[in-house]
């Protein structure tokens, strides 16, 4: 079977309008977690968020989008990140439109973020805005249809929190069975009353920036970002920068819950060592994990009780959504890049805000380590309903 290989890679988040700024807020411990400035909403002024720092009008300039028609801000986070993955795997037009270059990309939110104009158009109290193909899921994998003219594969994926990590999963696999020789995967979410709304009344979101695998953590802060990754067969990447392999990744669902995850376990136990099988590798040679570490009570005892069951002596683990937010159907894509920063520059990133680590098992990261050489880097992401994805990257040989 043929290896899928990285070489591009592409993102937006609170921490950075690009790869980049991404890279160095991540070295430098830098939130993006804080006072929403472009989020309209009640719980704006009440609540932290993980919100990207450009507006849509900032957005639509960068990208030239100025009289562009029916882009909500998931549309444009969308197309910015996939731009620069694109520009960075250096893809041609001619490359874009080629047959054996697919697109799977992810969303749970769509272009629900206009909330109210949403329901303004549902319930026929509007003449009929310019969004009305613009609300599902599939809306922003439309736009990079269009713009971009790809002609391959094409699907969009909504699996709550594991999305893009499914994208990811997808496209590997589309090219370990020759069905695609190039295959762009990622995600996109952008904060939305709709998700506020429905987060705040399960009362998981924090008041204060989120303390994942600490033992006063008290909920989740939400974000928005947008990250895309090329993965390339072995004879497409020829001659290219490598980032690093997908060398394994693995799905299960243990359907205990619509918003929790069982105590067991099961689904995320099972999904990492699907992963770890995959790529035929021993559980002690993961050299880091970057957890989906919520912040939740929930989410950071069964996961750790997972990793825990999985790897009996746990290796370096962090959550990087103590920087981010989390960014829902984006998170996977957005920790997948995190986590081959990781093996591609022999560095460790921390989860922030730990005062009190959980005394049940090993402490977290706590603080940026570099030159610390990891060959494999295991990625988690679990979402609602239990559907749990685990990605394991490979340092490219």
């Amino acid at each position: 079977m043929q290896k899928v290989l990285v070489t591009g890679m592409g993102m937006i988040s609170a921490i950075g309008k690009n790869l980049s700024e991404n890279h160095q807020s991540l070295r430098s411990g830098v939130t993006g977690i804080g006072k929403a400035v472009h989020f309209e909403s009640q719980y704006a002024s009440k609540l932290p968020f993980g919100e990207c720092g450009i507006s849509n009008d900032r957005l639509k300039e960068i990208l030239g989008l100025e009289d562009s028609v029916g882009y909500t801000r998931t549309c444009l986070l969308a197309s910015k990140a996939f731009e620069e993955a694109i520009e960075d795997a250096g893809l041609t037009a001619r490359a874009l439109s080629d047959p054996e270059t697919a697109l799977v990309s992810a969303s749970t939110v769509g272009g629900m973020c206009l909330t109210d104009q949403l329901y303004e158009d549902a319930n026929l109290k509007s003449s009929g805005s310019e969004y009305l193909d613009a609300y599902g899921c599939s809306a922003h994998t439309l736009k990079l249809i269009e713009r971009y003219k790809i002609r391959g594969f094409t699907d969009t994926i909504n699996t709550a929190c594991s999305s893009s990590a499914n994208a990811i999963m997808l496209g590997a696999r589309l090219i370990r069975s020759g069905r695609a020789g190039r295959v762009i995967v990622g995600g996109v979410d952008s904060l939305a009353k709709y998700t506020v709304n429905g987060f705040n009344a399960l009362k998981i979101l924090s008041e204060s920036a989120c303390k994942p695998f600490d033992e006063n953590r008290d909920g989740l802060n939400l974000g928005e970002g947008a990250a895309y990754l090329v993965l390339e067969s072995e004879g497409n990447a020829a001659g290219k920068k490598v980032y690093a392999e997908v060398a394994g990744y693995g799905n299960a669902n243990d359907a205990y819950h619509p918003s929790a995850m069982s105590d067991e376990a099961t689904g995320a136990i099972r999904c990492m060592r699907e992963a770890v099988a995959m790529a035929g590798v021993d559980p002690g040679e993961i050299g880091y994990v970057n957890a989906h570490g919520t912040g939740t009570n929930n989410n950071d005892d069964v996961e750790l009780f997972g990793m825990k069951e999985l790897f009996g002596q746990l290796p370096p683990f962090s959550s990087t959504k103590s920087f981010t937010g989390h960014t829902l159907g984006a998170a996977g894509a957005v920790e997948a890049i995190y986590s081959i920063l990781s093996i591609y520059y022999s560095e460790l990133y921390p989860s922030l805000n730990i005062s009190n680590p959980m005394k049940a098992y090993a402490s977290p990261l706590i603080k940026f380590e570099e030159k610390r050489p990891v060959r494999y880097v295991l990625s988690n992401s679990f979402g609602f309903g239990g559907n749990c994805t685990s990605l394991l990257f490979r340092r490219a040989s």
